[in-house]
């Protein structure tokens, strides 16, 4: 069992509910369409078992990704061998990005910059970024807050994900802390996977979600040296922001 990292059954879940090429509100057409002009490389941090970082590099853009799951990134690799592709992919924290080349741009899809629990790592991460950016170089990443419900301490819920191969994963979760000063909500998940009616693995995972304010984290951005900064709503670029219930897409410029 691991906890407070993406092990081996929740990666098995992520490839049932997120295969690669899925789009989620639009993000693959929106992520497509803003790197479009890019001729140079793009990093995709957190970029998980590939859903996003394939269908990118399909499309003919030259696409690294890093994750600190080796779960996640096995699986990437494996999606991408299938497919003839051959990204540069590498294994660790964003808190300790040090990578050999400047990126034309850095992508953070699907909220997952959400999952650095700390502030002040939130922004080194952004500092972090910025450096690895070329001159003109665009940071684009996703944030959402977080559902009402589960900002109630002790909500939970169950969910079962059936695998081909006959198995059955189940996912049990629970709202643990909601800390509104801190702008964190941690949730406790326990994966079960079953065969035959029988327990063959379990897992534990420990998922805390930092939010943050619009203008907040505009500042934030300004702050550590970008320029230009734009959000966008629900995947629609120059749409204003205008309800908590939106994912708020940021676009900023390295000087």
């Amino acid at each position: 069992m691991s906890l407070g990292a993406y092990g081996t059954l929740c990666t098995e879940v992520y490839d049932l509910t997120k295969p690669v090429g899925q789009s989620i509100g639009g993000d693959l057409e929106y992520y497509k369409e803003r790197l479009r002009s890019c001729r140079g490389r793009i990093l995709e941090a957190m970029c998980g078992s590939g859903r996003l970082l394939i269908p990118l590099a399909e499309a003919g853009l030259a696409v690294d990704g890093i994750d600190e799951s080796p779960q996640m990134l096995a699986s990437c690799q494996g999606r991408c061998e299938e497919r003839g592709l051959t990204p540069r992919l590498f294994q660790g924290k964003l808190q300790e990005l040090s990578l050999s080349c400047l990126y034309e741009a850095i992508i953070v899809p699907a909220g997952s910059f959400l999952l650095i629990e700390d502030r002040e790592e939130s922004v080194d991460v952004l500092r972090r970024f910025h450096d690895h950016l070329m001159p003109g170089g665009r940071l684009i990443l996703d944030l959402e807050m977080p559902d009402l419900q589960s900002l109630k301490t002790g909500s939970t819920g169950m969910s079962t994900f059936p695998h081909p191969d006959g198995t059955v994963i189940t996912m049990e979760s629970r709202t643990v802390e909601a800390d509104l000063y801190r702008q964190v909500v941690v949730t406790h998940l326990r994966y079960e996977k079953w065969r035959q009616g029988s327990l063959v693995a379990s897992e534990l995972q420990r998922l805390a979600l930092r939010w943050f304010g619009i203008e907040e984290f505009r500042m934030l951005l300004e702050n550590t040296g970008f320029s230009k900064v734009t959000v966008s709503a629900d995947y629609e670029y120059g749409r204003a922001p205008s309800h908590h219930r939106q994912i708020f897409t940021y676009e900023a410029n390295r000087n």
